[in-house]
């Protein structure tokens, strides 16, 4: 099974996220959530709507990765309000 690992590589386990203080922005509420992976930070999120009287969530990954948590952070919101301005409500088909 070493051979197997040296040959085709190991590829290093991801973290687990930790969700950010919530962020209210036009009824939605976004909560960053990157995680580390393979030494930087994936962009990675929820965005929550109660429609309806049911808590709807759309949970989010992205390809964007940046060396520390602040930046990530920053673009993961950056990213769900554009979502929302796009999609709206309807993010959650």
């Amino acid at each position: 099974m070493s051979f197997l690992r040296a040959l085709f590589g190991r590829r290093a386990a991801a973290a687990p996220a930790r969700l950010g203080d919530p962020v209210e922005y036009k009824g939605f509420i976004i909560r960053a959530a990157p995680f580390k992976n393979e030494g930087h930070y994936q962009t990675a999120g929820v965005i929550e709507r109660e429609i309806g009287g049911v808590r709807k969530e759309h949970r989010f990954i992205r390809a964007d990765a940046y060396a520390n948590y602040d930046d990530a952070v920053s673009f993961t919101l950056t990213k769900a309000r554009q979502m929302i301005d796009l999609q709206g409500e309807r993010i959650f088909q």
